[in-house]
């Protein structure tokens, strides 16, 4: 009996041994949790048998269990290595489709040959699925998927509207719009320039020209002429030109001498040049234009021949002008926008405490892929080890809830560092000393019972 309980003391000793020495060697594993081994005292007993004479039976191991506590945070260069500051655990894949999920705290994850997210064993991290908007569709491991980075955004998108928002100065010098030259900066008062995109995704250089016509200003309203081009070669407008009134007597009010097709001064330069007329109050807010709504000629070959051989010809520019001012002020372009893409390349990937994974291309689009999935199980300890530092779940550990970072009790995310493991080396060196203490004692105690079965042995 003492034999098999001086056995049973070694066996638990090595168990602790073989514990700390794990831990000892996973100092330095990213997410790794350190085990404890936890021991039971082995006692029998009956109905029948005295309990206060009843010796135990030895040492049995009950549980080597995991200390899931926090580790601390290591902070790196990659955007991809992801640490969870708090409760949660990553979801993993070893192939893509399928629902056999791993579980991890270790979020040094790289894109492979596909530029799928995966960590260093090629599993696949699961992401919910986002809207344009970057918000959930979905928070079910069941649609739960493998994320791919895409190296480029998309197909290039024609440029069709353009918005400018600017403030002339109402303090420049008149000028009389018909003599209008982009040669001559003396014909105009102001310039500004843009990038548009044809249907291929090449940029041009739209240039917007402002001049403040002769005899255009009079009581309560002023007026600016604005003619277009692209890459130097002017571009008229879908229709005729705009129209304004002039005070040639200098009396305060519209003198409109008479033009063919209606009343008011047409924008048109001795060349041919068709431009847009923008109207200004009192106070220097805009009123509005002529025409109404500017649209450009075509852009291809014909009339205005500025696109290269295999764009779209048909491709027009809408010019919205949003809230231009007429101050004494100088000229200054606050706003030129434009809804046209070229071809993008990945410029830098960014994952937000939430977990939204977000792309950013060479043509400043910022596209939202996917969220990282995150769980939580009622029992961490109950989970079963499968190696590279993963778990999968067990009846023990209960099912994996899913559920967003930074929302309820799922910890948030810390992009560009790792959760270090929670071993501490000092403590784990005192456990080792106090392991092996332990075990020489109960060896001990095995060689005093075979000294005491010896004398046994030799009565005569």
């Amino acid at each position: 009996m003492s034999f098999n309980i001086a056995l049973s003391g070694i066996a638990a000793a090595q168990k602790d041994l073989n514990t700390t020495a794990n831990n000892i060697a996973n100092a330095n594993t990213i997410g790794f949790k350190e085990s404890r081994a936890e021991f039971a005292d082995v006692y029998a007993n009956s109905i029948f048998s005295n309990a206060k004479t009843a010796v135990g039976g030895g040492v049995a191991t009950s549980q080597v269990a995991q200390q899931f506590h926090q580790g601390s945070l290591q902070l790196t260069n990659n955007s991809l290595d992801l640490a969870i500051k708090g409760g949660g655990f990553f979801v993993t894949s070893s192939e893509l489709g399928t629902l056999d999920h791993a579980f991890t705290r270790a979020g040094a994850f790289k894109v492979d040959s596909n530029n799928y997210m995966v960590d260093s064993a090629g599993n696949y991290l699961q992401t919910f699925p986002v809207d344009k908007d970057g918000n959930s569709t979905s928070v079910s491991l069941t649609t739960a998927k493998p994320v791919q980075i895409p190296d480029t955004a998309g197909s290039p998108v024609k440029t069709e509207n353009v918005t400018l928002q600017m403030n002339l100065n109402a303090k420049a010098e008149a000028l009389d719009p018909a003599l209008f030259d982009p040669a001559d900066p003396k014909t105009y008062n102001n310039v500004t320039s843009m990038t548009i995109y044809d249907s291929l995704g090449e940029g041009h250089i739209m240039t917007t020209y402002f001049v403040k016509p002769k005899d255009g200003a009079y009581n309560g309203e002023s007026n600016w002429v604005a003619y277009y081009a692209i890459d130097n070669k002017p571009v008229n407008l879908n229709g005729p030109a705009g129209k304004y009134d002039v005070d040639t007597d200098g009396d305060g009010s519209p003198d409109v001498p008479p033009v063919a097709g209606g009343g008011g001064v047409s924008a048109q330069t001795a060349g041919g040049w068709t431009g847009a007329v923008l109207k200004f109050n009192s106070v220097g807010a805009y009123i509005d234009s002529n025409p109404a709504v500017i649209t450009t000629a075509p852009l291809g070959n014909k009339p205005a021949g500025v696109l290269g051989a295999g764009a779209d010809g048909t491709q027009a520019l809408t010019v919205k002008f949003n809230a231009p001012t007429q101050y004494a002020d100088p000229f200054a372009a606050t706003e030129l926008k434009q809804d046209g893409t070229t071809v993008g390349r990945l410029t830098n990937v960014e994952i937000g405490a939430d977990g939204l994974i977000t792309a950013s291309y060479s043509n400043g689009s910022n596209v939202a892929l996917a969220r990282v999935a995150l769980v939580r199980f009622a029992n961490e300890q109950g989970l079963t080890q499968v190696g590279n530092t993963s778990w999968k779940a067990s009846l023990a550990s209960g099912p994996a809830l899913a559920g967003e970072p930074n929302s309820g009790t799922f910890g948030s995310l810390s992009s560009s560092a790792l959760e270090q493991s929670n071993i501490d080396l000092t403590t784990e060196l005192v456990d080792l000393i106090s392991a092996q203490r332990n075990f020489q004692a109960n060896s001990r105690t095995l060689e005093v019972n075979n000294t005491l079965q010896q004398t046994v042995l030799q009565i005569r």
